[in-house]
């Protein structure tokens, strides 16, 4: 299931934000691979965080989950 796929890429990816004290909760994964995300604590604030969501985030989902095209902040 897709979803669930993408639940386990981003549970590699949370590390990495909550080391600068920030964290990310996925909200939904639509059928043709748009995935939407909350980016939280430091992240949520940051001027960096698009930065963040489509070149960090975004490239590492589409790199191990080939159906996402697309990582959204919700």
């Amino acid at each position: 299931m897709l979803f669930e796929e993408v639940k386990s890429a981003i549970e590699n990816v949370r590390p990495s934000l909550m080391a600068d004290g920030g964290d990310i909760e996925l909200v939904s994964v639509s059928d043709d691979g748009v995935v939407k995300v909350r980016l939280t604590g430091a992240c949520g604030a940051c001027p960096y965080s698009i930065m963040t969501l489509k070149q960090g985030v975004e490239a590492y989902l589409k790199k191990v989950v080939p159906q996402v095209t697309e990582v959204q902040q919700d």
